[in-house]
């Protein structure tokens, strides 16, 4: 923004020596961030009112009504709501009127097609509802944010919003049979949070807790990784982790889980790191050599590869060779387990929680001013809250009680040889 010269007049400020166009903005930018933080709460909101004016209008779902009723699902189709003054886009589904062959609109979604001038009191009651753990009254007041009438949110409505909330916020672990966890953090502004998505043993993918901190040291992974376990993480069958290779996450790892825990280094930041020591001319071809390497499928077959790029490296930089054998048979672990040609393609990398960054990205990167920290993780529970339903299994995940019986199997070896 262009600062505009001083014309000479007087400028009024208020006691905290504030001018009323500084003011101005501050609350512009927190009303913001109240809203931007909201939203994907009042999108869960819009699509479960949605939803359940078409089986008022059209029954239940997959229910037969051999011919008796006149307005039927028919399918649906991208609209956008206003929330608020945020336009949002959302799928709208569509209910026809066999009588006529027109479509029936839906009142819910034809009262949020205008922009909205809420209380910003309603917005901060239903953020200090969620940050204090009053589910019950931070759902009640979702819908008066949004400009709706409360007589329209049904009991159902508040009673299933605030268990959601709660179960995401307080849910035990011991009701999923993890396999895999990929751990990974995302930064907000100085700080980073650790987040770690566990998959189960069909493939599908749940978010188990984050924690904030200035960096992956090991003492804060290994007091994160302890509260996973008292919320009922199993992990005696073995878990393969999978990281970008920071060396605090690493021994994290080892200290808590012990010989139960097998470590997958991403293979990219490997090659990525590895090429980082090169001329940018041999960038290319060296990181083309690394990746033909890796994508063998056997452990033997891989080795070999990688120790012939090795030897390359020598003859061209000494550090790159140091930055590729630091931690080498790690990147190999899936290779080691006899499972790289099976779930090599989702596991190799960080890949599987980078994509649920990317969808953070598009949620939060918008703001740059953090208020505190208990604002980041409102506003990372809540953006989850609505990620998480739609996460797709894992390529591959037929393979995962393979790659469970090769844990198994490392577990008892090392159990003999202790």
């Amino acid at each position: 923004m262009n600062k505009i010269q001083n014309s000479g007049k007087k400028t009024n400020r208020n006691s905290f020596g504030t001018t009323e166009s500084e003011q101005f903005e501050q609350e512009l930018d927190s009303r913001i961030v109240l809203l931007q933080e909201l939203i994907p709460l009042g999108l869960r909101y819009v699509n479960d009112l949605l939803q359940e004016e078409v089986a008022h209008l059209a029954g239940p779902r997959y229910q037969h009504s051999n011919g008796s009723r006149d307005l039927v699902r028919w399918g649906s189709q991208q609209g956008s709501v206003y929330l608020q003054d945020v336009k949002c886009k959302i799928r709208v589904p569509r209910v026809r009127d066999r009588r006529t062959n027109c479509e029936t609109p839906l009142s819910s979604y034809q009262a949020l097609q205008k922009p909205g001038n809420g209380d910003l009191g309603l917005l901060k009651k239903v953020l200090l509802g969620i940050s204090c753990n009053r589910y019950e009254e931070a759902a009640s007041t979702i819908p008066e944010v949004f400009g709706l009438s409360p007589s329209s949110v049904s009991k159902r409505f508040i009673d299933v919003s605030a268990r959601q909330l709660k179960a995401f916020n307080e849910r035990r672990l011991e009701q999923y049979d993890i396999v895999v966890v990929v751990v990974d953090g995302k930064t907000f502004a100085d700080d980073e949070m650790v987040m770690a998505v566990g998959i189960t043993i069909d493939g599908t993918k749940h978010v188990l807790g984050f924690v904030q901190t200035g960096t992956e040291n090991a003492s804060v992974c290994a007091a994160f990784f302890r509260s996973l376990i008292e919320r009922g993480l199993l992990y005696e069958q073995g878990l393969l982790f999978v990281i970008d290779g920071a060396k605090g996450m690493h021994n994290a790892i080892k200290e808590v889980f012990g010989d139960y825990a097998q470590i997958q280094r991403c293979q990219w930041h490997k090659r990525e790191n590895v090429v980082s020591y090169l001329p940018k001319s041999q960038h290319a071809t060296m990181r083309k050599k690394l990746q033909k390497a890796y994508e063998k499928n056997t452990y033997k077959e891989a080795k070999q590869d990688l120790m012939k790029c090795r030897r390359e490296l020598e003859q061209i930089n000494v550090s790159a060779v140091s930055s590729l054998d630091e931690g080498l048979e790690e990147t190999l672990t899936l290779h080691r387990l006899g499972v790289f040609p099976h779930l090599g393609i989702s596991l190799k990398t960080t890949n599987c929680i980078e994509s649920i960054n990317s969808q953070l990205s598009r949620m939060l990167d918008r703001v740059t001013n953090w208020k505190n920290s208990n604002q980041k993780h409102r506003w990372l529970a809540a953006a989850l809250l609505f990620i998480e339903p739609n996460l797709r299994k894992i390529r591959g995940y037929k393979a995962l009680p393979l790659l469970r019986l090769a844990l198994r199997k490392t577990i008892k070896q090392k159990s003999q040889v202790a």
